[in-house]
């Protein structure tokens, strides 16, 4: 069998063995399916398409380990297709190629053909526009699985010819069901090996998995392993308890659901801006440890801690900005994980801070005045005048020097012409930018006693 040849329903017990848990206990049909109730319960979009034998192409969205490939071989053997799986990752055009004319000769025999891409995300334009001809004529039928938004990884030529369902992380639950399946089962899990487990201990499984079935699965494996490997399983008939100990020597560390260059990364770097802009510090150190623990950079993580105190926390509390960058330096200094820290006591002080985007909106609307009016010249009482030319060309005619004013305000447009009267900077009642304004109310007043 070459690489993309169908791949066989192969489940006899002599391949069982070689295989690993995860994949031995791939449902086989819907009712054995866990998980995903929204999309293949009794009348929802996806059960009523496979029931329906529709032909249509379809993108399954979704982390790791929530049924994406197994739903695909789940259609292919209800429809009585032959399925050809590949991987993103190995094949190039002339494998695509290949398999698309072996499937138009298959399709002129009468036998239909799925092509499953795993992570499909990972072909470029033109290995995508190489399905489109032969899902628009039918000679294939394209599922593709990718855990990145489709709307930004797929080309919308061949995302309008699929339909798109999205894969919902396992509940923990739905992992527990899983796992206690898995123990029992004696043709293809791990029931002829006497094990037992409390629902507290798959539930430590199913909690450290993220909703990861496939993790899940494997973390039991493991765990059942090292439990006969210390001898508890001696006699063939003797139930041995897997405990949470095991357990956790199995796991070692937590799987966290993360892509530094993917959706998630977004997910949860907006996440920790708006939980530190709702003033929630637990939040934000939550979501800051989600990122850290899952590798994330500390400096880009610096970069928007920065952010949020420059737009978030602006002139309400000054020192904010500069606590900041001590973090970034912090960070960059010491690394990590001591740098840890330092990142958290800056989003904490954030969150605690008085909050004003008072700032942010000024420079905003100075921007939209830059790109839509007419770029006017400095007024003349502005400019320098350090040759007599300039003097005599009015520059620096009228200008008033403050410091010569009893106030040290003087009643000077420094303004162009049409937009003299503009106010971009609005000062809130919050921290600092309390007194800001009350000095801002000040400076008008002594202005308008100026004029007087």
């Amino acid at each position: 069998m070459n690489l993309f040849a169908p791949v066989p329903n192969d489940d006899t017990v002599a391949t069982q063995g070689a295989r690993p848990l995860a994949d031995r206990m791939r449902p086989r049909t819907l009712d054995e399916f866990v998980g995903q109730q929204h999309l293949v319960g009794p009348g929802k979009p996806l059960r009523v398409q496979i029931e329906r034998d529709d032909p249509t192409s379809m993108i399954f969205w979704g982390p790791p380990g929530t049924g994406k490939t197994t739903l695909a071989k789940i259609i292919a053997r209800i429809t009585k297709a032959d399925f050809i799986e590949f991987s993103a990752v190995l094949a190039g055009i002339k494998e695509i190629k290949q398999v698309m004319s072996d499937a138009d000769r298959a399709c002129q025999y009468g036998t239909r053909t799925i092509v499953f891409v795993d992570e499909i995300h990972r072909f470029n334009k033109a290995q995508q526009d190489a399905f489109l001809p032969h899902v628009e004529k039918g000679s294939i039928r394209l599922i593709g699985a990718t855990t990145e938004n489709p709307s930004f990884e797929i080309n919308s030529a061949l995302l309008s010819r699929c339909r798109v369902y999205v894969l919902k992380p396992l509940t923990e639950d739905e992992i527990v069901a899983l796992l206690q399946r898995a123990l029992h089962d004696t043709e293809r899990g791990l029931g002829q090996m006497h094990l037992e487990a409390s629902d507290d201990a798959l539930r430590k499984i199913a909690s450290y998995s993220s909703g990861d079935a496939r993790s899940a699965y494997n973390v039991l494996e493991v765990a059942a392993s090292l439990s006969v490997e210390t001898g508890l399983a001696s006699s063939p008939n003797r139930v041995t308890q897997i405990t949470e100990a095991t357990i956790q020597e199995a796991v070692q560390k937590r799987i966290l659901l993360y892509d530094k260059n993917g959706e998630e990364h977004y997910n949860i770097i907006s996440a920790l801006h708006k939980s530190v802009r709702n003033s929630d510090p637990d939040a934000a150190l939550y979501w800051l440890a989600r990122m850290l623990e899952a590798g994330e950079d500390p400096l880009y993580i610096a970069r928007r801690v920065v952010r949020m105190a420059v737009e978030d926390i602006g002139l309400a509390e000054p020192n904010a900005l500069a606590l900041c960058m001590a973090a970034r330096d912090a960070v960059d200094f010491i690394g990590m994980p001591e740098g840890n820290l330092a990142l958290a006591q800056a989003v904490v002080y954030l969150s605690v801070a008085p909050k004003s985007n008072a700032l942010y909106k000024a420079y905003g609307a100075v921007q939209q005045d830059v790109e839509q009016t007419a770029a006017e010249a400095v007024p003349l009482h502005l400019r320098n005048a350090p040759t007599s030319l300039m003097k005599g060309l009015g520059y620096g005619k009228n200008y008033q020097y403050a410091h010569d004013t009893e106030n040290k305000i003087a009643d000077m447009q420094c303004l162009p012409d049409s937009l003299r009267d503009r106010v971009y900077y609005r000062p809130t009642n919050e921290g600092v930018e309390k007194r800001i304004r009350e000095r801002l109310e000040e400076i008008k007043r002594l202005k308008q006693s100026a004029s007087g």
